[in-house]
């Protein structure tokens, strides 16, 4: 069992790295949205699964370090680089009608996102939220759980 009570403390800096992901019917809406808060993402680093990072770039001229489609292992991507401390938060446009064929990718990176303590914007109000938040423009002190306890249990 994890002890919930011990914590670390993991800086967010005042420049955010941000995943951007949408499924196929979202996309459009994730353009729409980048291209509002354009002037905000662009004192950012952006990161993007392969055909959402395209779209955008194509569409609005944004730079946004591409990744593998989400099908194709983008979303464990973004996952990976969530563990390794390189993703603050993730803005991630999914459509919650259809059924998708990396659906257990989807559910892994929700996990590891919170268990990361990432920030989630999982529609445009949210998003909206996130970016005008104060905590954009200065450091926030992000809590992550110890696993020390977990790593150290007997098997």
């Amino acid at each position: 069992m994890i002890e919930a009570n011990k914590v670390e403390i993991a800086e967010i800096l005042p420049t955010k790295h941000i995943a951007l992901i949408a499924h196929d019917s979202r996309k459009k809406d994730m353009i729409e949205w980048c291209g509002e808060h354009k002037e905000a993402l662009t004192k950012h680093f952006l990161y993007g699964t392969g055909t959402t990072s395209k779209m955008i770039t194509e569409a609005l001229s944004l730079p946004i370090r591409g990744l593998k489609s989400g099908p194709l292992g983008g979303d464990q991507q973004i996952g990976s680089l969530i563990v390794e401390g390189e993703i603050d938060f993730m803005v991630f446009f999914w459509d919650p009608m259809s059924m998708h064929p990396h659906d257990p990718d989807v559910k892994a990176l929700l996990r590891i996102a919170t268990l990361y303590n990432i920030p989630i914007a999982m529609n445009r109000s949210t998003a909206d939220f996130l970016l005008t938040s104060k905590f954009m423009d200065q450091s926030y002190p992000r809590k992550i759980i110890n696993f020390d306890s977990y790593l150290k249990r007997d098997l």
